[in-house]
């Protein structure tokens, strides 16, 4: 297992995929516009894509501190769900008066998700072939059971699967059952930014990499944002700038970064999937608490992601940690535990990314400064479909729209802040090592207990 490792890059998959376009030059003048949008990953692309389809006369101005994609946004497993609320579970346990509601509207956000792709004409791999979602120990077998009564609650199509119905989807020792749920899709997140980028610019949206906002203020009517290159002023800012340290300091404390760390084998031929019973173009993922999340690329690799999610002691966010990680080797021993027919197969790559992760497991939006600024973070790992949703409800917020996405309870409601150091990451490892404890003998900790009657979780 080590040595299938020893030979993999330190460095993004999907980064190798994309044709490398020239970047865009940082901003060297003070520059007036409608509106400024600070980050170039899937939030701020679909922010500015969205606002062009509304203003089509606006001048709109998104800076990006590095190159659009190289954050969250290029670094995850590009798994595309039909939800807003990280599934119906949350929705049901946090705002059940409306996950009705919820449930509909992320089904409708990948719809039209997908027509956008087709409207915009952008090659991401975008294949909706289904999930299964995969159960280890007895009570999490119990646990699908119950996903499935609630998917079928609301109409959504689902299959329970065990013995050779599982195995002709996934054959794993480790795993006795299954839930296909065949409305999800996946894509590759490298295409996906790269291709919203190309289409921002087509469309006249002027976009500055390596450009900071380093601070924000309200001269006069106008948001300014100060950067090292010139002042941007603005009627309108929005704030997409997932889990970089918040602009606005009222923010500081309702997201933490969390790092999360993937594999990718190199290509598999046909004999080596059938192996494992994986001919299909399903993503899948376990539903522990420690879970990991597991797809093909579009040549036929395997990527092995997740399990730990780790938090260092005063939100660090060193760059060394994106390379750099015990968590490497511990997901290389998953992989072959999991996958025991596989264990030779060499990894390729290896790398970590960050999770902007809100205590309640969904992203958040709001206003500040006079309603000029809007934002929205928290997206706990689930922003690939749900970021285009978002970008919807900040410039309806902007707009002082009243719709059905500003109307959202979710949205309304900001989320329970982290506490200061040293009790958040105190807080941190215990509710971690209760939820790691709680995978192994299927009983709840009384801290994850009260964290949630408090609405707080850290179980994604």
């Amino acid at each position: 297992m080590a040595d299938n490792l020893s030979t993999a890059d330190r460095r993004v998959f999907w980064h190798d995929t994309v044709v490398t376009q020239p970047s865009c030059p940082p901003l060297a003048a003070d520059v007036k516009c409608d509106l400024a949008i600070v980050g170039g990953g899937f939030t701020g692309l679909w922010t500015a894509l969205e606002a062009r389809r509304q203003r089509p006369q606006d001048r709109i101005i998104l800076i990006e501190q590095g190159r659009c994609g190289d954050g969250a946004s290029g670094r995850n497993g590009g798994f595309c769900a039909p939800s807003i609320s990280h599934g119906v579970g949350n929705a049901l346990k946090r705002w059940p008066k409306e996950a009705e509601a919820l449930v509909r509207l992320g089904r409708v956000n990948l719809d039209e998700f997908e027509a956008d792709l087709g409207e915009f004409g952008i090659d991401a791999e975008f294949e909706r072939k289904g999930k299964l979602n995969v159960a280890a120990k007895p009570w999490q077998v119990e646990s699908l059971q119950s996903w499935a009564s609630n998917y079928r609650r609301f109409g959504i199509d689902c299959q329970i699967l065990t013995g050779d119905r599982l195995r002709e989807k996934f054959d794993s020792p480790v795993y006795p059952a299954g839930l296909y749920e065949p409305n999800y899709a996946l894509l590759n997140p490298g295409k996906m930014v790269a291709e919203l980028r190309r289409v921002a610019l087509a469309k006249s949206i002027e976009i500055h990499e390596g450009t900071t906002a380093s601070a924000l203020r309200v001269v006069q009517g106008a948001i300014e944002l100060g950067t090292a290159g010139g002042i941007i002023r603005a009627r309108h800012v929005v704030l997409a700038t997932n889990a970089a340290p918040p602009l606005l300091s009222r923010l500081r404390n309702a997201i933490i970064p969390i790092f999360d760390y993937a594999l990718v084998t190199r290509p598999l031929d046909n004999d080596e999937l059938a192996s494992i019973g994986w001919t299909g173009r399903h993503g899948v993922a376990d539903c522990g608490n420690q879970f990991h999340y597991v797809r093909k690329t579009a040549d036929n690799r395997i990527l092995w992601g997740g399990f730990d999610a780790i938090y260092h002691f005063g939100s660090r966010r060193d760059e060394v940690f994106l390379r750099q990680s015990q968590s490497l080797a511990r997901l290389a021993k998953n992989f072959a535990t999991a996958l025991p027919a596989l264990a030779h197969v060499p990894f390729t790559h290896a790398w970590g990314g960050i999770i902007d992760t809100s205590a309640r497991t969904t992203f958040f939006a709001g206003l500040a400064c006079g309603d000029r600024v809007a934002y929205a973070m928290g997206f706990t790992g689930q922003g690939v479909s749900a970021s285009r949703f978002a970008a919807l409800t900040v410039l309806d917020l902007l707009g002082k729209r009243d719709s059905e996405r500003t109307r959202l309870a979710m949205l309304r409601r900001p989320p329970f802040p982290f506490p200061p150091e040293p009790i958040r990451w105190l807080s941190i490892r215990w509710a971690q090592r209760g939820l790691a404890r709680e995978d192994e003998t299927g009983r709840r900790s009384l801290l994850n207990k009260a964290l949630d009657t408090l609405g707080v979780g850290f179980d994604s």
